[in-house]
């Protein structure tokens, strides 16, 4: 373990002691929510994203050192294992190089190379190889017998051969990866007959860019468009170079058996390592490309789970509709459905007088405080038409991104949640509670469906859902969860929980009441001491006796706020929330051998700011009242626009119409940005000028500058 942790020190340029005290939390089953924050004194403050790239990193490492027993034992059955070659395998840290290691010792299927050894040829290759015979001529015919029936049949043969030992030539493979990567042009071309089936991908019918210059949603785009049978792609430098670069390795005299390595030479590169090689490059730049794209979307999914909730009130929520009306649903401010039923303020059935007079009176019954619209078809007609009602109090109107919310409506988890309705209900209800608490709404979705990424049906989806899972259980530990309120869905993504302890919470709930103290945890089925240590710090219980309980202090240190109020004179719930009276302590003066000054410290900050929400409050807005369609955008208007999702080539920004508008990366702002999230956020309220407005392709441009 000692050397991988070297080398995750190296690779990740942090301090070895950090890394090796991370390693072995984690080797005793810590998350990272828990060692980034209560552990923070054994790792020097490392953060969440680099505890996360040590635990990436070593399970990454764990998988090439069984990757290395695989190929030991491989070898070894075949009786060629030497010590200096183990010695080689077992200090490789290259999952490449180790593969190259490797292949002439990988079986094999039969060959052109295998079938020339067969019939005798390998000797002929050896010579021809050494480059000292003049007259291969008359050496070749020393091997014409069985299937090889003439001289050329042997040299054939031979150049086979040749071109399998240069193929599995470290050193040749090596050069030829180098020079990919310095040099190699990423080629798209539009396959014959493809034109308007392809049309989406015109930029691409001859395009051209070195791969070391190549962003990452091009790349991805070209990937699709090969997919899908519309463009040709290839990923390789300039054939002569390459080639030249072999024969300096291989060519090595100016004889007749030269230039039977030179016909190998060009064999070998054209049948089998651009192909392999070029394999190789194109896996890794889709291994970036996926990397950029999965980071994009993991940074839009956190502030998205991280939006500014309403908090407990009593929503009105609508899911808006032409023809089959608008899904209509009272929710209570636990998030509990109270009524539902259908009203019809649009056409066709255009009955405005019932509708207003129905939500007036639902508004009055259940005492409604705010009033949710979703943001899909008839949406801004509905949010006019609720504008246009005279309630008796003032009510604020939110409109709610509808993304995912059929996703749900359709799930086993909203069966689950409400048997009895119908997936319009549901859906309904999934608008009105993102509104009340995007978090704890959010996390029964999965993430890909919730329309904030850029190609994610293109990267890596096994990758994908890891990186996305560690940004909900992120998201949700950063916030905290009530015990008493929180569904298993959320729950389950809190630090040491899953899902069989989180439903174990929730049945002991409902069997035993509400949670009074963290203690009583110990209590749930299969809640052992790891699992009770890695959760209770994100686990909040409102009322309960302890006021700790109901902080983001650890029960392991409840015995440092105990020592610090006796000491001050006042009773521990007399100190929580008392700014001032926290602002006097010490913190040097209750460090002990575990927790240091860094871990006092951090409990000052929670007994001073006590079950702080760091998400923002939400903001009403309002969209520009000329805008209905696009054909009502014109360029040279300015607009106010919610940006709604974030690529590395721009940003979208929902205008209040069907079409979303673009604003470029150019157009952000006047100064140099490498990438949009450096100045914008989801959900961010701006003002945009429109500079472009294409009808035919439903496309609108957008300046922020």
């Amino acid at each position: 373990m000692s050397k991988l942790v070297e080398l995750l020190a190296k690779e990740l340029n942090l301090p070895s002691k950090k890394v090796n005290a991370t390693v072995n939390l984690l080797e005793e089953g810590s998350t990272v929510p828990f060692i980034s924050r209560y552990r923070k004194e054994m790792t020097g403050q490392l953060d969440e994203t680099q505890i996360t790239d040590i635990k990436d990193g070593l399970n990454r490492l764990k998988e090439l050192e069984k990757r290395k027993e695989t190929i030991l034992k491989a070898i070894d059955e075949q009786g060629s294992l030497t010590i200096e070659l183990k010695s080689q395998i077992n200090n490789c840290y290259d999952a490449v190089v180790l593969e190259d290691i490797y292949l002439p010792y990988k079986k094999k299927r039969k060959t052109k190379a295998s079938i020339a050894k067969e019939q005798g040829l390998e000797p002929l290759a050896k010579i021809i190889i050494s480059q000292h015979e003049e007259d291969v001529s008359r050496l070749a015919k020393r091997f014409i017998k069985g299937e090889v029936k003439k001289e050329e049949d042997a040299l054939q043969g031979a150049r086979y051969i040749m071109a399998e030992w240069i193929n599995e030539r470290q050193r040749a493979r090596k050069q030829l990866r180098l020079l990919f990567k310095k040099e190699a042009i990423a080629t798209g071309k539009l396959v014959k007959g493809k034109e308007e089936e392809g049309h989406k991908y015109k930029d691409y019918f001859n395009y051209s860019e070195p791969i070391n210059k190549i962003k990452s949603h091009r790349l991805l785009a070209l990937f699709r468009g090969e997919k899908e049978g519309v463009l040709k792609v290839k990923v390789e430098p300039d054939e002569a170079r390459s080639i030249e670069k072999l024969e300096e390795i291989f060519v090595t005299g100016w004889n007749e058996s030269s230039v039977q390595v030179k016909v190998a030479v060009k064999d070998v590169y054209k049948r089998l390592l651009k192909p392999s090689i070029e394999n190789e490059i194109r896996k890794e730049l889709k291994d970036k490309a996926d990397d950029d794209a999965i980071a994009v979307f993991s940074d839009n999914l956190r502030q998205l789970l991280l939006a500014a909730p309403i908090g407990q009130k009593r929503i009105l929520a609508l899911d808006p509709g032409f023809k089959s009306g608008c899904k209509l649903v009272c929710l209570s401010e636990s998030g509990d459905l109270l009524h539902n039923e259908n009203i019809y303020p649009h056409p066709p059935k255009k009955d405005v007088s019932n509708a207003k007079k129905k939500v007036s009176t639902l508004v009055e019954q259940y005492k409604i405080d705010v009033i949710a619209i979703g943001n899909g078809t008839a949406s801004r007609e509905t949010e006019y038409f609720i504008k246009g009602i005279r309630f008796n109090r003032e009510l604020q109107v939110f409109v709610v991104s509808e993304d995912g919310a059929s996703i749900y409506s359709a799930s086993k988890v909203a069966r689950e949640e409400f048997p009895s309705y119908d997936v319009t209900v549901r859906g309904a209800v999934s608008i009105g509670r993102r509104l009340m608490d995007p978090l704890a709404e959010l996390v029964k979705i999965d993430p890909k469906s919730i329309g904030v990424g850029q190609y994610q049906h293109d990267v890596d989806q096994k990758k994908l859902k890891e990186k996305l899972d560690d940004v909900v259980v992120s998201a949700v530990n950063t916030v905290g969860v009530n015990l008493n309120v929180a569904s298993k869905y959320i729950l389950t993504y809190v630090s040491g929980l899953g899902e069989t302890l989180a439903q174990n919470i929730v049945n002991y709930r409902k069997e035993n009441g509400q949670f009074t103290s963290r203690a009583q945890l110990k209590k749930v089925p299969r809640m052992g001491e790891k699992a009770f240590e890695q959760a209770a710090g994100f686990l909040r219980i409102a009322d309960a006796k302890n006021p700790l309980d109901n902080s983001a202090v650890h029960p392991e240190s409840y015995y440092i706020v105990k020592n610090i109020a006796k000491k001050v004179g006042v009773e521990v719930s007399e100190l929580v929330g008392n700014q001032e009276l926290v602002s006097e302590i010490n913190s040097s003066h209750y460090t002990d051998d575990k927790f240091g000054a860094i871990s006092v410290n951090e409990i000052l900050q929670e007994l001073a700011k006590p079950t702080r929400d760091p998400r923002k409050k939400a903001k009403v807005f309002s969209f520009s009242d000329e805008l209905k369609t696009i054909n009502d955008v014109r360029s040279g208007m300015e607009v106010p626009g919610i940006v709604t999702n974030i690529t590395n080539f721009g940003a979208f920004v929902d205008i209040g119409i069907k079409e979303n508008g673009l604003v470029h990366i150019s157009n952000i702002t006047d100064e140099y940005i490498s990438n949009p999230s450096e100045v914008l956020s989801l959900h961010q309220h701006v003002h945009a000028k429109v500079i472009s407005v294409d009808i035919d392709r439903k496309r609108i441009g957008l300046s922020l500058k």
